[in-house]
């Protein structure tokens, strides 16, 4: 799927002017640039305060939690800036399974906004969480990709989207705990033998939900030589209770 060029450009100050935006979750006129009304911007949910391993939301200020106490993971830090809750839940259901551009665009800009706010240490190269090839071919695109392309432009840096490769079809993860979305993952990737590997790769996906698939992804890339990964997330969802 081609994807539009002009997240931030003139085209898309032309078209501001001459199609007022309308916000895509109450469908008033937009008050902003983009969109999301300011309203509904302001139902965002920052992921404050997080574990400073693998941002996860927590409820009070502490450096790590449980899970990264107990089982450190193989990658060394992670910025994931929202959390996984209303509106931003919504907006990233109908661009991952809605094919709903408008809110990928949205998205692509409250991550940009995101990286100049609170700019994360930058890496070598950017890595997106890939597809297989057949759930690519089902959903048209790999939402991560198109995410991280602007995001990586404004920031100057490299995108590899074929230097992993998941060589095995999994199932979905949705509703799956997180030992079973571990073991549904696992083996599932494989490094492209051919690619010269920097010493600090950054793995980006749009949500991250127990984190399951993102160490398997780094264990990967660590086993392969890579000397540091961290993990970028749009959104870092909740630990889940019982």
């Amino acid at each position: 799927m081609k994807w539009p060029t002009w997240v931030d450009g003139w085209r898309q100050r032309i078209e501001f002017a001459l199609l007022p935006a309308f916000c895509l979750l109450c469908r008033a006129p937009s008050d902003t640039r983009r969109d999301l009304c300011r309203a509904c911007s302001a139902d965002l949910q920052p992921n404050l305060p997080c574990c400073q391993r693998c941002a996860l939301p927590l409820q009070r200020n502490e450096p790590l939690c449980g899970i990264c106490l107990r089982h450190e993971p193989p990658f060394a830090a992670a910025w994931a800036p929202y959390r996984y809750a209303y509106p931003l839940d919504q907006l990233v259901t109908r661009f991952k399974f809605g094919r709903d551009l408008a809110a990928g665009r949205v998205l692509q800009e409250l991550w940009i906004a995101a990286a100049k706010n609170t700019p994360p240490v930058l890496p070598e190269l950017l890595v997106a969480i890939p597809l297989h090839t057949s759930r690519l071919r089902e959903r048209g695109y790999n939402q991560a990709l198109e995410l991280a392309k602007p995001l990586a432009a404004t920031l100057g840096l490299p995108l590899a989207h074929d230097l992993l490769i998941r060589h095995r079809a999994t199932h979905t993860q949705t509703g799956l705990d997180i030992k079973t979305r571990s073991r549904n993952v696992k083996d599932a990737f494989v490094v492209r033998p051919d690619f010269s590997l920097p010493a600090h790769i950054v793995l980006l996906d749009d949500v991250m939900t127990t984190g399951a698939t993102m160490r398997e992804c780094a264990r990967t890339l660590r086993r392969a030589g890579v000397t540091r990964v961290d993990v970028w997330a749009l959104a870092r969802a909740p630990q889940r209770r019982g």
